[in-house]
């Protein structure tokens, strides 16, 4: 019985550290993990440098071992103090953390192992988990709403786009033609894309007076439509908080703000909990 309170408090303790971010102890969990998580990104990158590797190979292989192992306990503390383990193991962000460490253990069976540092460059989507608290959910809410609004808006200008662009390729292949390098519809609507979007790779260039002309047009053309998305989710995003903030005579108690939705559970200026005012 005394074993059975024992394991029930850490496992409780547990839960809380890893799972409630508004605690102190959550908090530090999360930074130290976010430490981990960007450390060990690090490495895969220094590892692909070949000077780097050669020199400070077995530092980089200690070094990645003692994250592996890190995440290894993490993982197995994740599933020992929740309820159901299994719906862990199989969401979204526990198949990324049992990714994270697999490549690692593979390695010491598998040859090739440089293959598997792409995989370990996911655990970059561990840093969603741990943003996951009022603060930012705040904020990822109103671009989540604001993309979903602004969608059918967004699909209309891509359609747009993709119709400029195989008019305006067809047109430069008419006029380079294939003794300047548009040697094709498709080569030609991939230099308008490469235009339009102002890289600008030169790999292909107009060579005619008229095809500089066009050139031209499409170059200013391309400012104006990397402006168009954008001030499409900003409009949207500036109609959400329109909509959505009220003026409460409740404020915050902790910071004393009176701007938040109707239904919120907690404070989008300081993530303060609702519930304890």
């Amino acid at each position: 019985m005394e074993f059975s309170s024992m394991y029930s408090k850490f496992r409780k303790k547990v839960y809380i550290i890893i799972y409630h971010t508004n605690t102190r102890a959550g908090r530090l969990f999360d930074l130290i993990l976010l430490g981990v998580i960007l450390v060990s990104v690090l490495l895969v990158m220094l590892e692909t440098v070949a000077e780097f590797d050669l020199k400070y190979h077995t530092y980089l292989i200690t070094l990645e071992w003692i994250i592996t192992v890190f995440f290894t306990i993490e993982y197995l503390l994740r599933i020992l103090c929740i309820n159901k383990p299994i719906r862990y193991i199989f969401s979204f962000y526990g198949i990324i953390d049992l990714l994270a460490i697999l490549p690692m253990y593979a390695s010491l069976f598998l040859t090739g192992y440089n293959i598997l540092t792409v995989i370990r460059a996911l655990r970059l989507l561990r840093l969603f988990k741990i943003l996951n608290n009022p603060q930012f959910t705040s904020h990822s809410y109103k671009l989540k709403q604001a993309l979903i609004a602004s969608r059918g808006k967004i699909v209309v200008f891509i359609y747009f786009v993709l119709i400029s662009t195989i008019i305006i390729g067809s047109i430069m292949y008419l006029v380079e033609g294939k003794e300047n390098g548009f040697t094709s519809i498709p080569i030609s609507i991939y230099w308008t894309i490469v235009t339009l979007t102002t890289v600008g790779y030169g790999d292909i260039s107009p060579q005619t007076p008229l095809g500089q002309f066009i050139a031209s047009f499409v170059m200013v053309l391309g400012y104006g439509i990397i402006a168009v998305p954008t001030g499409i989710v900003s409009a949207e995003i500036s109609k959400f908080n329109q909509n959505k903030m009220t003026h409460h005579q409740n404020p915050c108690v902790n910071c004393d703000n009176t701007d938040y939705p109707v239904n919120a559970k907690f404070c989008p200026q300081c993530g303060h909990s609702f519930e304890n005012n």
